[in-house]
């Protein structure tokens, strides 16, 4: 039943994405350009690997808000680590992504030790690493990488962003994860019903704080990626990119209340998405009509989904 139930959603997003692809072509003949759809890939993968983690999050049952202050204090991270203190910068790209682990390891706990609900902790501990991030930058930016970083952000392999590549090798591990390994049914369990999960024997605890853990480490590696792309560093990056993640997973078919989801979906609602606001930009619609619309198919396809599954059932 369930496997039905997510394929009608995923048939659903498909069918949109590709009446989205067709609109975007009619109102723009650049819609379609090789340059186009190759900046589009770039610009979708920061958003794209948060959302990856923020699958696994979801399915459990919580929410992490704080992704975005993550992607800023890892970036600012990575440039004052390299520029300000003389670190080699492949190891400030470690130790950037160190920090997002450690934050997306603390979120876990403070979920973890004191029960509080996910939501309250990651708007707390987002606050808190934006604030980490204004202070140790000082307001001010780094620039000058060497040529070598932007190859992450701006260069290609076999004519395709290297972003790309990444992406996709991480689409595919987290795929693999979910639908076909231990952990992967732990996650499902653990959100269609927690309690039940730990009379199981299941380390629930264990996992959430993997889960948070990764999530952080993802942000931080977005961050890395969101540097090369731009070749700058600035505390404020990433900033509302987690509504953006959240909105692409529960539009890909991921339940708020937890228990399922699937990689598949949240891939077509990150496309879905990137093509609208590209499709719309190039129509020459402003920002605040396209997150009109974007809402709007939100909304649409949930209740369409909701109701395809109320009649099935």
């Amino acid at each position: 039943m369930l496997s039905r139930y997510v394929f009608r959603h995923e048939t659903i997003l498909a069918l949109l994405l590709v009446l989205a692809l067709a609109l975007s072509a009619n109102l723009s003949d650049r819609f379609f350009t090789v340059d186009n759809l190759l900046n589009q890939g770039r610009m979708l993968t920061e958003v794209g690997i948060i959302a990856i983690a923020m699958t696994f999050v979801i399915i459990t049952g919580g929410i992490d808000l704080s992704v975005g202050s993550i992607l800023g204090l890892a970036a600012i991270t990575l440039g004052v680590v390299w520029k300000t203190l003389g670190v080699p910068l492949p190891l400030a790209m470690v130790i950037a992504v160190l920090v997002g682990a450690v934050c997306g390891a603390v979120n876990g706990l403070i979920i973890i030790k004191s029960r509080m609900p996910p939501m309250i902790a990651t708007l707390g501990t987002l606050a808190l690493y934006r604030g980490l991030a204004e202070g140790v930058s000082q307001a001010r930016s780094v620039r000058g990488y060497p040529d070598w970083f932007y190859v992450l952000g701006q260069g290609e392999i076999l004519g395709v962003p290297t972003q790309l590549w990444i992406f996709g090798i991480l689409v595919i591990t987290a795929a693999v994860i979910l639908g076909y390994m231990t952990f992967g049914r732990v996650t499902y369990a653990v959100g269609a019903n927690e309690t039940a999960a730990r009379f199981s024997g299941m380390a629930v605890d264990r996992a959430k704080l993997l889960i948070y853990t990764a999530s952080g480490s993802m942000a931080a590696l977005a961050a890395v990626i969101f540097v090369s792309r731009v070749s700058t560093t600035r505390s404020d990056m990433g900033m509302g990119i987690e509504m953006d993640a959240i909105s692409a997973v529960v539009l890909g078919g991921t339940s708020i209340f937890g228990g399922r989801g699937t990689m598949i979906g949240t891939l077509l609602g990150i496309l879905l998405i990137q093509t609208m606001k590209n499709g719309l930009t190039l129509a020459g619609i402003k920002g605040d009509g396209t997150i009109i619309v974007i809402g709007s198919i939100l909304i649409l396809t949930i209740l369409i989904s909701n109701l395809a599954n109320r009649k099935r059932d």
